[in-house]
C-alpha cells in the first residue's frame, strides 16, 4: 500500500501542568483513524493536517517531528500504518516517542503484526488500550502483563471479577510492581539469561583499529512462581568517583577481568538505587521475556576475526585479489554463519575465485564476491583468491575501493562481559536459590564489521 493510501492512529499528547483526568476515545472507519483526545489545546482537524502535509506529502518526510500551524506531530510509521501523538505545548520528546513506541509494542502483544487490517478489525480493543494507557494526555501503565489482566485478548472488559481480583488489578495499575501480577505459579521454576552482542569495527588495511564498540542486551526468560528478587551481577567496572569503587584490587580478588561500560539503560523493574551503590542489578522480573538492560562499551573489545586483505592492480584490465581471516578466539570455540563480502569493480566482466574452505560465489547484481563458511575454530586461518577481470572504461576515476565487511556469529561476548552471579529470593513460597533452574548464554554477533582495503 503506497503513501497515497496510508492510515494513521492519531494520539494527542498534551502538556504538563494541567490536572489529570477525562479525555475521550474516537475512531473514524471510513478514514481508518483512532484517536484518543486529552486537554483541548488541538482540534479534531489537526489529524487531516498531519494526512495532508506528512502522509501525502509530494516529497518524502524525513525527520519525526513535523510542526504544522504552531502544533507539533511526533510520529512513527510501522509498515504503512502511522502512529502520531499531537500538541501545541513544550512537552519532553523522548517521553512522547517512548510512549509511541510502547505503543507499538503493546498492539503487537494483543494483536500481532501492526496492519490496517488488524488495525480495523481491533479498533474496538484500541479503544480500550488507549482509554487505560491515556488519561488527559498523560501516559499511564503501558506494560502488557498489567494490561491484559483486566483487557482480555478480544478486547472484552471482565463483568465477573472478586474483590481479589480488583484489589489485584489495582495493586498494579496505581503500585510499585505494575509489570508483574501475584499468584503467578509454576511446577519447575526456570530463568533463561541471554547477553546477546553486536560488535562494530573499521579497520585499516594495515591492522589498525579505526573505531570499534559492543552494543548488548541483556535479555531475560523468567518462569518463578510468586514475586521473586532476583539480583544479577556481572564483572563491570564502573567507578563512582564521589566513593571512590571499583580498584584494581577488587578486580584481581574476582579472579575475572572487568569491563568498562560507558553507558546502560535499563528496564523500570531494576532498582537503580542498590545498582549505584552495590553495583548489582536488583529487581522483582516480569513474567515470561523480556530485556532486562541495554548497555556499550568501547574499550578492551575482543575482535573475533582479523581480515587481511591484498589487491594489485594487473594493468587497467585485471585486478588480484587475496583475502586472508584468522579467528582471535579460544581454539575449543566455534563462530557460525561465516559470510565474507569482498566489493568488486563496476566494470567487472568475469571472476575466478579460490578458496580452502568454504563455498565463494560472484554476483553480479550485487558487486561482490560472497564468500561462506559454516563453521571455523578459533586461532585457525583461512583465505580465498581471485582473478578479477575488468572491462575496459573511459572513466579516469579510479575504483574507490569499498570496505570488506563480515558477518558471523560466536558463542561468547565480545566486550568481555560475564554473568558473576544470578540469584532468586522468595522467601514466602519457601523455595530457594538452589531450587531454581538457571540457564546463561552468550551471543555475539557482527555489527557493521568492515576492513578496508
Amino acid at each position: 500500500m503506497g503513501p497515497g493510501r496510508g492510515r494513521g492512529i492519531a494520539v494527542k499528547a498534551e502538556a504538563a501542568g494541567r490536572r489529570a483526568g477525562g479525555g475521550r476515545t474516537s475512531w473514524d472507519p471510513e478514514s481508518g483513524r483512532a484517536g484518543r483526545a486529552g486537554a483541548a489545546d488541538t482540534r479534531r482537524n489537526a489529524v487531516d493536517a498531519f494526512r495532508v502535509n506528512v502522509i501525502h506529502a509530494r516529497q518524502q518526510v524525513r525527520s519525526p517531528v513535523t510542526n504544522i500551524a504552531r502544533t507539533s506531530f511526533f510520529h512513527v510509521k510501522r509498515s504503512n500504518i502511522w502512529l502520531a501523538a499531537v500538541t501545541k505545548q513544550n512537552v519532553n520528546a523522548a517521553m512522547v516517542f517512548e510512549f509511541l513506541y510502547k505503543m507499538c509494542d503493546v498492539m503487537a502483544a494483543y494483536f500481532g503484526k501492526i496492519s490496517e487490517e488488524n488495525i480495523k478489525n481491533n479498533f474496538v480493543l484500541i479503544y480500550e488500550l488507549l482509554d487505560e494507557i491515556l488519561d488527559f494526555g498523560y501516559p499511564q501503565n503501558s506494560e502488557t502483563g498489567a494490561l491484559k489482566t483486566f483487557i482480555t485478548q478480544q478486547g472484552i472488559k471482565s463483568q465477573h471479577q472478586t474483590k481479589e481480583e480488583q484489589s489485584q488489578i489495582t495493586s498494579q495499575v496505581t503500585g510499585q510492581i505494575g509489570w508483574r501480577r501475584e499468584g503467578i505459579k509454576y511446577r519447575r521454576n526456570e530463568l533463561f539469561l541471554d547477553v546477546l552482542e553486536s560488535v562494530n569495527l573499521l579497520m585499516s588495511p594495515q591492522g589498525q583499529v579505526l573505531s570499534a564498540h559492543v552494543s548488548g542486551r541483556v535479555v531475560m526468560k523468567s518462569y518463578l512462581s510468586g514475586m521473586p528478587e532476583c539480583k544479577f551481577g556481572m564483572n563491570d567496572k564502573i567507578v563512582i568517583e564521589k566513593q571512590g569503587k571499583g580498584t584494581a584490587d577488587e578486580t584481581s580478588k574476582s579472579g575475572k577481568q572487568s569491563i568498562a561500560i560507558d553507558d546502560c539503560t535499563f528496564h523500570q523493574c531494576v532498582r537503580l538505587s542498590k545498582f549505584d551503590s552495590e553495583r548489582s542489578i536488583s529487581f522483582i522480573p516480569p513474567d515470561g521475556e523480556f530485556e532486562l538492560m541495554r548497555y556499550r562499551t568501547t574499550k578492551d573489545i575482543i575482535l573475533p576475526f582479523r581480515v587481511i586483505p591484498l589487491v594489485r592492480e594487473v594493468g587497467r584490465t585485471k585486478l588480484e585479489v587475496k583475502v586472508v581471516i584468522k579467528s582471535n578466539f579460544k581454539p575449543s570455540l566455534l563462530a557460525q554463519k561465516i559470510e565474507v563480502r569482498i566489493p568488486t569493480p563496476l566494470n567487472t566482466s568475469g571472476v575466478q575465485v579460490i578458496c580452502m574452505k568454504g563455498k565463494a560465489k560472484y554476483k553480479a547484481s550485487e558487486n561482490a564476491i560472497v564468500w561462506k563458511i559454516k563453521r571455523m575454530a578459533g586461532m585457525k586461518e583461512s583465505q580465498i583468491s581471485a582473478e578479477i577481470e575488468l572491462l575496459p572504461t573511459n572513466d579516469k576515476k579510479k575504483w574507490a575501493r569499498p570496505p570488506i565487511s563480515m558477518n558471523f556469529e560466536v558463542p561468547f561476548a565480545p566486550s568481555g562481559l560475564k554473568v558473576r552471579y544470578l540469584k532468586v529470593f522468595e522467601p514466602k513460597l519457601n523455595y530457594s536459590d538452589h531450587d531454581v533452574i538457571k540457564w546463561v548464554r552468550y551471543i555475539g554477533r557482527s555489527g557493521i564489521y568492515e576492513t578496508r582495503c
